[in-house]
């Protein structure tokens, strides 16, 4: 079975990682693999591409933007030259342009966002009408699904598969020998109001006041430029800006955490956050956002749910996670394997459905 793995755009987040880290699993298991996109390969992604290029997974990004016709013809030649037998189109955009192509291979879409798609008419408008080209709908929340079918309608086959994470390879990070033993808190995802960094800068000067020398450090893409200028200039404000880095991406997400006291996730509303995942697989105490979509990780122990816009309740359960140490938890159904199997078998499907 040859699989073709479409994304918006390569880099450093969320969905990326997934279909990285998907592709280089399926490949390892025989089965031939490319990985395509409708824009170019962002600076973040270089590291990431040469592990697919290391493990025989091929790439093939367009060089330069293009316009709708110009990416739907580099879609086609990638089709046309890899011949796949099914395509993952991961996320909204890429779904479209897949369905938009004169092809009769099975496509399926899977549906990344944490939040709805479709609020404006144009996206309804065009969803209503290229619903059916999809063999199948993989929500990674049972949120998304939920949305889709309140907005746009049922489809034929809708499943929800979580992202899931390589928890040995997370598990095994260890702390490296030139740390000077301050207690570190990290926040890993992108720069965006959603992702509620600025809570975490005004928790983080509470927890200063009873523990002067711990830091605080923030890794994501710089999506949102204005954003990440107001979490450098909040620290600065506070008088804190000498304890909190405010960083780029970060391609060793396993050792970041290796190298780190406590997790945080503040944010508004996630889908399935990967970057949860990989701190519950590391072992890390945690602190989050008390959303839905964090809710089963209560009962895996050393993880609180608390509500992050109050400073007072979010600095003390900082300060309660720095106490903790880390802890082994069982990850049943969200493990890389637990996701690969399952997308295979909706590729199985499929491919019955389209044979019949």
């Amino acid at each position: 079975m040859r699989m073709l793995h479409l994304v918006l755009a390569p880099r450093l987040s969320g969905a990326e990682v997934l279909v990285k880290e998907l592709a280089t699993l399926q490949r390892r298991q025989g089965y031939p693999v490319w990985v395509t996109s409708l824009l170019p390969e962002q600076d973040d992604f270089v590291a990431l591409r040469t592990e697919l290029d290391r493990d025989g997974v091929a790439c093939r990004f367009p060089r330069r933007r293009h316009r709708m016709i110009g990416k739907l013809w580099h879609l086609f030649g990638v089709v046309w030259r890899f011949r796949p037998d099914v395509i993952f189109a991961h996320a909204t955009i890429p779904a479209m342009f897949a369905r938009l192509l004169p092809i009769s291979v099975p496509i399926v879409y899977v549906m990344h966002s944490g939040g709805n798609d479709f609020k404006h008419w144009s996206f309804r408008w065009a969803e209503r009408i290229l619903s059916r080209r999809a063999r199948a709908l993989i929500g990674v929340s049972q949120a998304s699904v939920d949305t889709y079918i309140a907005t746009i309608g049922t489809h034929r086959f809708m499943m929800v598969i979580q992202n899931g994470v390589d928890v040995a390879r997370f598990a095994a990070a260890v702390r490296s020998d030139d740390s000077d033993g301050a207690a570190r808190i990290v926040q890993i995802g992108r720069y965006l109001p959603i992702k509620n960094q600025l809570h975490t800068v005004r928790a983080f000067r509470e927890v200063l006041a009873q523990m002067p020398s711990a830091r605080l450090e923030f890794y994501g893409i710089i999506e949102d430029t204005a954003y990440y200028q107001s979490v450098i200039d909040l620290a600065r404000s506070l008088g804190i800006a000498d304890k909190v880095a405010v960083n780029g991406p970060r391609t060793d997400v396993a050792q970041a955490l290796a190298e780190s006291d406590v997790f945080v996730m503040p944010s508004t509303f996630e889908a399935s956050s990967i970057a949860f995942a990989e701190a519950l697989a590391s072992g890390i105490p945690i602190v989050a956002n008390a959303i839905p979509s964090f809710a089963f990780a209560e009962r895996l122990g050393n993880v609180q749910l608390v509500d992050t816009n109050d400073p007072v309740a979010y600095s003390r359960a900082l300060l309660t996670a720095m106490q903790q140490g880390r802890t082994e938890r069982r990850l049943e159904g969200m493990t890389l394997d637990d996701t690969a199997n399952q997308y295979l078998w909706v590729a199985r499907k499929v491919l019955s459905q389209a044979a019949a």
